[in-house]
């Protein structure tokens, strides 16, 4: 059984820095593409960033690029998310992902590319 698990998050002011994990269990990590997603209140789901199996490449959405770097540590079957310059819009809950099969990696984030889903992790930017 495949197992998500997201922690990290928390309370920071408009301008703080915070760094999300997410371990996995149950499936190979290191064969499989991972991402991060966040979904505020009221607001559809949205695709914040990817990575390959080795970490060779990655992908962000606009609205995070240059702001937020993603990571994995392959041996610690870890994904990281960077989080800089928060500002109030990035106030969701965070979710990890991993891509429904091995070795599949597409230059976007869109749900449909990954089977297994954490519970989330809230992070709320606010003075």
């Amino acid at each position: 059984q495949v197992q998500v698990v997201e922690s990290g998050g928390g309370l920071v002011q408009p301008g703080g820095s915070l760094r999300l994990s997410c371990t996995v269990s149950g499936l190979t990590f290191d064969d499989y593409a991972m991402g991060w997603f966040r979904q505020a209140p009221g607001k559809e789901r949205e695709g914040v960033s990817s990575i390959t199996w080795s970490g060779g490449n990655t992908y962000y959405a606009d609205s995070v690029k240059g702001r937020f770097t993603i990571s994995r540590d392959n041996a610690k079957r870890t994904l990281y998310l960077q989080m800089n310059s928060l500002n109030p819009e990035d106030t969701a809950m965070y979710y990890c992902a991993a891509a429904k099969t091995g070795g599949t990696w597409y230059r976007r984030v869109i749900s449909a590319d990954f089977g297994y889903w954490g519970q989330g992790t809230q992070v709320t930017v606010s003075s």
